[in-house]
Order: C-alpha cells, then sequence, then structure tokens
C-alpha cells in the first residue's frame, strides 16, 4: 500500500470518527433536551426562594410538584386537592393558621402559584421535622398525617417507630417510589441538592 492509499483511509477513519463523535454528542444533547421537557423548573424562583425558606431541597420540591400536578396550577385531584403542590382545602387553611397567614389569603388563593409553593413546602418542612425520614413526610403528604403517625406506632408497618418499612396502601407507596425517583433525576439533569 502506498502513502496515498494510507493517507485517504487515515482521511476516511478520521471523517469516520468525527462523525460518530458528532453523532454521540448530539444524542446527548437531544437526551439532555428530551429530559428536561420531561423534567421541568417551571417557577424556579418560586421553588428556589421556599427552598432557602424552609430548608428542602430544590429537587425534592420540584419532584414534588411533578409529581402532585406536573406543573398545572389549575389542576384539581379527584380528592379535591388544589393546585401545583395538590393541597386540599383543609390543610390549605391549617397550615396558613399554623404559619399564621390566615387571613391573608382567600380560599381561592390555593391556586396561585406563589402561595400553593410556599404553602406546600411548608407543609412538607413541618412533616420532615416532625417524622425526621423524607419517607415518612412523604408519606404523610400523600395519605395524611394522622395516618403516618399511626403507621409508626402499628409494628406491622414500623419496628422502631421512626422508619416505615412497610406502607399499607399501596398507591402511598407508589407516590414515595415517583417521588424519589423524579428527585434524583432532577439533581441528576440540573445537577442541583
Amino acid at each position: 500500500m502506498n502513502n496515498a492509499q494510507t493517507l485517504k483511509k487515515f482521511a476516511c477513519f478520521c471523517v469516520f470518527f468525527m462523525a460518530l463523535i458528532g453523532g454521540i454528542v448530539g444524542l446527548s444533547a437531544t437526551y439532555r433536551y428530551y429530559m428536561k421537557a420531561l423534567y421541568p423548573t417551571h417557577h424556579a424562583d418560586l421553588v428556589l426562594a421556599a427552598a432557602e425558606e424552609y430548608k428542602i431541597e430544590p429537587s425534592l420540591i420540584y419532584a414534588v410538584i411533578h409529581t402532585e400536578s406536573h406543573f398545572d396550577s389549575a389542576a384539581v385531584s379527584p380528592a379535591n386537592a388544589k393546585g401545583l403542590m395538590q393541597l386540599t382545602d383543609d390543610t390549605f387553611r391549617w397550615a396558613l393558621t399554623r404559619s399564621g397567614e390566615g387571613s391573608k389569603y382567600s380560599a381561592q388563593d390555593i391556586f396561585q402559584p406563589s402561595i400553593n409553593i410556599r404553602t406546600g413546602v411548608y407543609v412538607l418542612s413541618l412533616f420532615r421535622e416532625q417524622f425526621k425520614e423524607t419517607d415518612t413526610a412523604l408519606a404523610a403528604y400523600n395519605a395524611g398525617q394522622g395516618r403516618a403517625e399511626d403507621w409508626l406506632k402499628n409494628p406491622l408497618y414500623s419496628a422502631d417507630g421512626v422508619h416505615l418499612h412497610t406502607i399499607p396502601y399501596p398507591e402511598t407507596e407508589q407516590y414515595i417510589q415517583r417521588v424519589l425517583t423524579a428527585q434524583k433525576r432532577y439533581q441528576r439533569i440540573y445537577h442541583i441538592a
């Protein structure tokens, strides 16, 4: 083989290699774009402010919003939970009363992203403070504080009164897994806590 043929084969190899690298980079960029579309960070200023105020990881807040409402501020569940973080009227009023802001807002304010996110994160922070474990705080957020307390007292569900080894509601167990999976994806995609 002469030098011209060797040079031609080397040039073909370089073009092929560069096309391969370009394709991989293109696929990687497409994948990142696709994942960001699936896991958006709408209302980032509100999420970050609430995260800072209540010491809750932004990735967890995004994951709860993603799981609860898929960022639909007008969402209403079959259980009549409302807004981005899917708060019931009772939970909304309880949180506002507890925070000292009970008279500040009307029932319709539950749909306002700034109020819904701040109140939902406040509730989540109260549950995390009470239950210590994120899994149990999420169980309380989904199934109710009283149920989570009862489960921790029951040896069928908790061996130590702190950790839930079994959750009797499949919906709540699936909810926790969906939130934690979404949280990991938010952490990986956006490199956030």
